[in-house]
């Protein structure tokens, strides 16, 4: 029997693990009061709470919007709205420094008149109808609502246009609370994947079958469509309704990282996908365009490296199949420049590029009198973080904006704009800028490398006092992720001005393997057998830090959430003498049972499967949980976690702490009841949250 297996023994406190357990609750509810108690006494907590959350919930924040048809669209939450408004605007409105704006949905008064903790996760609007002049109009959409901020949601039609939902008397779509998946295949049809009983979700708690639910009938009697395997992380049903180019496609993820891909017919008939199964393909009208993750060898020998950017016909490929076709490539990688994203306008492919972790933007667009595609770079901001999202409506045939695209720029010193661009275009326009929230002047943001155990070059931000003194003495945070192909880049926070840089803080983000930084060989460098390599990255920046002067273990904290939460547990039980202080956030930390809860089987391409004995075994090696030993003084840390977080099991960091008092460690936790895997529902509950970590952190870093 495997000690997984055993309830006493290696593990002791699975009864932890009951979500909503009395006994667990209550063990909860005492380690808050006690944490609580210490941190909420401390002068800088009191500080920092209203400061945080006015900044959360102030009106000079950029309003970020979405188009949907003429309009546009944004989810606003401020003091008066804390769980939140749906409105819309124009764009003239918008481009205005105080737009006018219609209320769509008050999260707020609906949550009171249904006595719900409703929690906002987006909408999906349907096709547009047609008015009696044949103009499109945008009316049904369906909005996902969640209780406490969890994954799982109730999902319930809406009516754009009367500004209300559409009940199931009146023949609208509702889905119980459950981890589904639903999109349009006409007006009044559904593609559903949700728990339809036993059976119907997959091991990692996803939908495994979806349905055609026609309007008006049980969904009970709707017929299956498309069928995953238990072990796969979900089945999926995506639907493109570009005039001219409409296409439904059944997919399956296998994994976190493969996919397989069926066209569906007009017949209802369905043709695979040809393609590399870790490729990620796509369409944009006549194009099929496909994004690889590992090197890919066509029939006639031309070999595409991973991490390039390739374009093909769309109809060529179900035709002649992925190898035989000639595919061009619109990005190659270099060794220091990867794909950070890409969008279309009408005519241009956007191109997001990551050089040394800064971006630019390239635009291409098709030739057809040569046949080839045309590249122009684009002068924008930097360096820092750009993204970009094309605003064209495919329904609107003379669209004004079907070569726009948003632009937004942001680094550590300089806050946020947006940015309204035209392909072909220089200058864009800026129509918001987020206002300055503390004094950078005597600041410096700079790059860093540092050199992990096997040699490899790491890089790392540092934003620190300009007159900082190389004596060890400076406060500073660390913080990392590590894993799933995601980047950290540079962001500018209000939060982290006012409660650490202004009192002589440093804030040091490290871009350790595992992440997305240099492309999918980066990130494929550090899973599974090799996890512990964006441990060892983490760790060398760490000893970079003190080798420097800058910090020394008394100054230097670490933080990371979720993997990264995984990522200081490892740091913190590998090197428990090279830190002062850990914020370990919504973490994974037992990987011996981490695929047998919630959402972890969906994970086990990125870290391995316990129950195989020989992936068992290097798991083991690294697993905090398990590396915890008797006689070893760990830095006393700060956990924190969701009750509501139904990705990430709370289990986790409860038990760690549990482990850790039974060793007679000192340790602070912290559970919120709502905040899904966010950690937080709205900004009193966020500013609450931070000002705690913020505490916790000068109470173990202090300050010259």
């Amino acid at each position: 029997m495997n000690a997984v297996d055993r309830p006493e023994g290696d593990a002791p406190d699975l009864w932890l693990e009951e979500v909503h357990g009395e006994a667990a609750l209550a063990w909860v509810r005492e380690h808050n009061a006690r944490t609580e108690g210490e941190l909420c006494a401390r002068a800088d907590y009191a500080e920092f709470r209203p400061r945080l959350k006015a900044l959360m919930d102030a009106r000079e924040r950029i309003p970020y919007v979405s188009r949907i048809g003429h309009d546009f669209y944004n989810f606003w939450q401020d003091a008066e709205h804390p769980r939140g408004l749906w409105r819309r605007t124009t764009l003239a409105s918008y481009r205005l420094a105080e737009p006018v704006w219609e209320t769509v949905l008050d999260l707020d008064a609906l949550a009171a008149a249904e006595g719900e903790n409703w929690v906002w996760h987006g909408a999906d609007v349907c096709t547009p109808a047609r008015d009696a002049e044949g103009r499109p109009v945008w009316r049904r959409c369906l909005i996902d609502l969640s209780r406490g901020g969890a994954d799982a949601t109730v999902v319930r039609e809406f009516d754009l246009v009367e500004r209300r939902f559409i009940a199931a008397g009146e023949g609208g779509f509702t889905l119980s609370e459950a981890k589904s998946s639903a999109s349009w295949i006409d007006a009044d049809t559904l593609a559903v994947g949700t728990d339809f009983g036993p059976g119907s979700m997959t091991d990692s708690g996803y939908p495994r079958v979806i349905k055609a639910w026609k309007r008006g009938t049980p969904l009970a009697d709707a017929p299956t469509i498309h069928e995953g395997e238990a072990g796969d992380v979900s089945a999926w049903v995506s639907i493109d309704d570009t005039p001219g180019f409409e296409r439904i496609v059944h997919g399956r993820s296998i994994d976190f990282y493969t996919t397989a891909m069926w066209l569906v017919g007009p017949d209802g008939s369905r043709r695979e996908i040809s393609k590399p199964a870790d490729a990620s393909l796509g369409f944009h009208e006549r194009w099929a365009v496909m994004e690889l993750r590992s090197d890919f060898v066509l029939a006639d020998g031309t070999r595409h490296p991973a991490g390039s950017l390739l374009v093909a016909e769309a109809d060529a490929l179900m035709a002649q199949g992925c190898e035989a076709l000639r595919w061009t490539a619109l990005f190659v990688p270099t060794p220091t420049c990867s794909l950070g994203g890409s969008a279309w306008t009408r005519g241009h492919v956007l191109l997001n590029l990551l050089d040394q972790v800064a971006n630019r933007v390239e635009e291409l667009h098709f030739d057809a009198a040569t046949g080839g595609w045309m590249r122009r770079a684009v002068a924008l901001p930097g360096p820092g973080t750009l993204g970009i999202g094309a605003l064209h409506e495919p329904h609107l045939p003379d669209d004004p904006l079907a070569e726009h695209y948003w632009v937004t720029y942001a680094d550590f010193l300089t806050p946020d704009s947006l940015m309204l661009a035209e392909a072909g275009r220089d200058a864009p326009e800026v129509l918001k800028q987020r206002p300055r929230y503390f004094d950078a002047a005597g600041l410096v943001a700079e790059q860093r490398f540092a050199t992990s155990a096997d040699g490899t070059r790491v890089p790392y931000f540092v934003v620190r006092p300009k007159d900082a003194p190389m004596d060890g003495s400076t406060p500073t945070l660390l913080y990392g992720y590590g894993g799933f192909e995601v980047s950290m880049q540079p962001w500018y926070s209000g939060g982290f001005g006012l409660a650490w840089y202004e009192r002589g803080g440093a804030l040091v983000v490290a871009n350790i393997r595992g992440g997305g930084e240099f492309g999918p060989a980066w990130h494929q460098a550090a899973v599974g057998e090799h996890k512990p390599r964006s441990h060892e990255d983490f760790i060398a920046v760490a000893e970079d830090l003190v080798a420097s002067g800058l910090s020394s273990p008394a100054r230097l904290g670490i933080m990371g959430g979720s993997n990264g939460g995984l990522l200081v547990g490892a740091a913190m039980t590998r090197r428990p003498d090279l830190f002062g202080a850990v914020v370990c956030q919504v973490p994974l930390l037992d990987m011996l049972r981490y695929h047998r809860l919630l959402a972890g089987a969906s994970w086990m391409a990125e870290y391995g499967d316990p129950d195989q004995p020989e992936q068992r075994a290097w798991i083991e090696r690294y697993s905090p949980y398990q590396a915890l030993r008797e006689g070893v003084s760990y830095p006393r840390a700060l956990f924190t976690t969701s009750t509501r977080d139904d990705r990430v099991h709370p289990g986790h960091a409860r038990r760690m702490v549990a482990r850790l008092e039974a060793l007679g460690q000192p340790v602070l936790y912290y559970e919120n009841i709502e905040g899904g895997h966010g950690g937080a529902a709205d900004n009193a509950q966020r500013a609450h949250l931070q000002a705690l970590e913020f505490a916790y952190l000068w109470s173990r870093l202090g300050g010259r």
